[in-house]
């Protein structure tokens, strides 16, 4: 009985003394080569695979055996029955390059994962570096230190703390590069960054007298000034000015001598007084109770550890506050701005 758009003259795929039915071939993109005409799988199978009834153009007709093996899904309906089609290699598996077959097989090769402790462990290491290397860089620009006794009253009280910026007076040697090309640092090779210690600046140093101590003072002389005292009226004059200081408190008295002059900056007169190409001249704020430049010692600009910043742990409390840095002015124009 014939099917609807067969004829009784159409042959079957079981009948040997007919001619078999025209093949129509594929192209399958993942393949090199097209495919070849599969051998029929069984004889009994007439019927037709809808999955791959849009493959055809409409009106056309063709039997199930037609369809070759690498177009029946896994799974089908078709595929399992029992006297159906069986599936079968087709002739080309052996032309399939390795890429091809793992692609045709779905397989999908994942990267190992790397072990979780190693990434760990060198998480850690990286963490720790770089908490050293910022502890360092913070070490080498600033640093903390405490007050002890009273020279600095009442600008800095005994117990209170201050950060000093190390890099206020930092320097450069140029003579480094004396080996490039026309460059020629001349005899003074070094130079400040930003500035060098100025009147007025409240600095930290090593004693000269006692290497392992830090003072705290301030600055009243630099290079090339002459500093006088008035005994009786504690009048502080540099270069013949009278100073105007109202942060100090007490008398200022001269020790062993009432004028010093501090040398010139890099002459051999700042050697022989200092032991430096710069000399500085401080005193405490309280003129009554400091140890300083008036019992005949120079602060050496290598002495130097930096410039208070700023001052906190105020009598007893955590105060913030600038550090008290005063400019030196001179009395005369202090009484001409009031």
């Amino acid at each position: 009985m014939a099917r609807p758009g067969e004829t009784e003259e159409d042959p079957l795929p079981g009948d040997e003394e007919d001619e078999a039915p025209p093949y129509r071939r594929y192209y399958d993109p993942l393949f090199t080569a097209w495919d070849d005409e599969p051998e029929v799988a069984s004889a009994a199978g007439t019927a037709w695979d809808d999955d791959f009834r849009s493959l055809y153009p409409a009106g056309e007709t063709r039997e199930a055996d037609d369809y070759p093996a690498w177009q029946m899904p896994p799974g089908s309906a078709r595929a399992g029955e029992a006297g159906r089609y069986e599936r079968f290699a087709p002739g080309y598996t052996e032309g399939m390059t390795d890429l091809q077959r793992r692609l045709h097989a779905e397989t999908i090769t994942l990267p190992r994962p790397r072990r979780r402790w190693v990434v760990t462990v060198r998480e850690l290491a990286e963490t720790l570096l770089l908490a050293v290397l910022i502890f360092l860089a913070v070490r080498a620009s600033f640093q903390n230190f405490r007050v002890e006794g009273d020279s600095m009253q009442p600008s800095l009280e005994n117990g209170e703390y201050l950060i000093v910026n190390k890099l206020a007076y930092s320097q450069i040697d140029f003579g480094l590069f004396d080996w490039l090309p026309f460059v020629d640092s001349g005899d003074n090779a070094k130079h400040h960054l930003f500035s060098s210690p100025s009147r007025g600046d409240v600095v930290v140093f090593l004693s000269p007298t006692s290497p392992n101590r830090d003072f705290i003072k301030r600055v009243i002389g630099v290079p090339g000034d002459t500093i006088e005292m008035d005994d009786l009226t504690g009048e502080v004059k540099v270069n013949g000015q009278s100073l105007s200081e109202p942060y100090i408190v007490g008398t200022t008295h001269c020790n062993s001598s009432c004028q010093r002059t501090v040398p010139q900056r890099n002459t051999p007169e700042s050697v022989t007084e200092c032991g430096s190409n710069a000399c500085y001249f401080v005193m405490g704020d309280n003129r009554q109770n400091s140890s300083d430049s008036r019992q005949g010692w120079l602060v050496p600009e290598e002495n130097v550890i930096g410039k208070a910043l700023i001052t906190y742990w105020h009598q007893g409390g955590p105060e913030l506050n600038w550090a008290p840095n005063h400019s030196v002015g001179l009395a005369d124009e202090a009484a001409a701005k009031d």
